[in-house]
C-alpha cells in the first residue's frame, strides 16, 4: 500500500519499465525487482488510483482527524463537568468551617513574605554534633529552631480544636490524633510556603531558611523530603481551602496510621467534601486529586522519617534544648 500510495502521489508510474516485458512473479522476495510489475500487481488486486489523496487531501484529512478528536476531547470534559459531584451544602459548611480554622492558625497569612526574617548564613552552616547515623547537628540553629516549635505545634492544636469533627471527639482521641499528624501538618504549612528565588523555607510563618541550615539544625535528611515536597507543590498552586482541607485529612485519618482508631473519628469525617471541592476547582486539570493524594502519602513518610530522626536528636541534643510542648508531641 505504502509503495501504491507513494507511486500515485508523486505519479511516478509513466516512469516504471520492466525489461522482461511485464511478465514477472511478484511476491514478498521480488517485488522491489521491477516497480511495473509490483504497480501492475497492485492494480488487479483492487488499488484504486482515485482513492490515493494528494498532500491536499492528505493535508485536509489530517486537520478533520484532529477536529474530531478536539470534539471528543471537548464532549468527554463537558460529560464529566455534568457528572461530576459538586460539594453538597453541608460539606461547603463543613469547608467553610476548615478554611477559616487554617486562616486563623495560619501564622502571617498570605502576607508571609513581607514579614519573614532570613536566618542568618553563618547559622545552620557549621555542623558540630555527630549523630548515629551519619548526619551532624549545628546546635546554634537548632537552638533557633526550638525557638518556633512551640507556637507552630500550639497552632495546629489550635487548627484542630476548631474543627466539629475533631472537637467532638473524646480528649484522648484527641491526643492520638494530634501526636500522629503535628509534624505532616507543620511539614505542609512550612512547604507551600517554599520561595523558588531564595530557595528558602519560610517556617512557622516568621523564620526563612536554607535546605542546609534546616538539614543541619537536626532534621537533617526530613529537611530534604521537606524541600522536594515545597518544590513540587508550588506547581500545584493551592489555595487556603485546598491546603485546610489537606491538613484536616492529615489529622483525621493519623489515627489509623499510627495502629489506632479513635471510635468517632471515622464517622466525622470521611473527607468526601475534599475530592468535591478539589473536582469542583480544578476540573480542568486532570487527575489532579489522585496527584495531589500522592503529596499526601510524602507527607506521611515526613512523619515517619521524622519519628526515627527524633529519637537520634534525643540522644545526641542536649535535654534542656527541648522545649517541654515539643517533648509531649513527639515522645512516644
Amino acid at each position: 500500500q505504502g509503495f501504491f500510495r507513494r507511486t500515485i502521489q508523486k505519479n511516478l508510474h509513466p516512469t516504471y519499465s520492466c525489461k522482461y516485458d511485464g511478465c514477472c512473479v511478484i511476491d514478498k522476495i521480488t517485488r522491489n525487482q521491477c516497480q511495473l510489475c509490483r504497480f501492475k500487481k497492485c492494480i488487479s488486486v483492487g488499488m484504486a488510483m482515485d482513492l490515493v489523496l494528494d498532500d491536499s487531501k492528505r493535508v485536509a484529512k489530517r486537520k478533520l482527524i484532529e477536529e474530531n478528536r478536539e470534539r471528543r476531547r471537548k464532549e468527554e470534559m463537558i460529560k464529566s463537568l455534568q457528572h461530576r459531584p459538586n460539594p453538597s451544602a453541608e460539606e461547603w459548611e463543613l469547608i467553610h468551617v476548615v478554611t477559616e480554622a487554617h486562616r486563623s492558625t495560619n501564622a502571617q497569612g498570605s502576607h508571609w513574605k513581607q514579614k519573614r526574617k532570613f536566618l542568618p548564613e553563618d547559622i545552620g552552616q557549621s555542623p558540630m554534633a555527630s549523630m548515629p547515623d551519619g548526619d551532624k547537628v549545628d546546635l546554634e540553629a537548632f537552638s533557633e529552631f526550638t525557638k518556633i516549635i512551640t507556637p507552630a505545634i500550639t497552632r495546629v492544636v489550635d487548627f484542630a480544636k476548631k474543627l466539629p469533627m475533631f472537637s467532638e471527639l473524646p480528649c484522648e482521641d484527641q491526643i492520638i490524633l494530634l501526636k500522629g499528624c503535628c509534624m505532616e501538618i507543620m511539614s505542609l504549612r512550612a512547604a507551600v510556603r517554599y520561595d523558588p528565588e531564595s530557595e528558602t523555607l519560610t517556617l512557622s510563618g516568621e523564620m526563612a531558611v536554607k535546605r542546609e541550615q534546616l538539614k543541619n539544625g537536626g532534621l537533617g535528611v526530613v529537611s530534604d523530603a521537606i524541600f522536594d515536597l515545597g518544590k513540587s507543590l508550588s506547581a500545584f498552586n493551592l489555595d487556603d481551602t485546598e491546603v485546610a482541607l489537606l491538613q484536616a485529612v492529615l489529622l483525621m485519618s493519623s489515627g489509623s496510621r499510627i495502629g489506632v482508631s479513635p471510635p468517632g473519628a471515622a464517622a466525622g469525617w470521611d473527607g468526601v467534601g475534599t475530592p468535591h471541592y478539589i473536582n469542583y476547582r480544578k476540573h480542568n486539570i486532570p487527575h489532579f486529586w489522585p496527584k495531589l493524594l500522592m503529596k499526601v502519602t510524602d507527607l506521611r513518610m515526613i512523619g515517619a522519617c521524622h519519628a526515627s530522626r527524633f529519637l537520634h536528636m534525643k540522644v545526641e541534643c542536649p535535654t534542656e534544648l527541648f522545649p517541654p510542648l515539643f517533648l509531649e508531641v513527639f515522645e512516644d
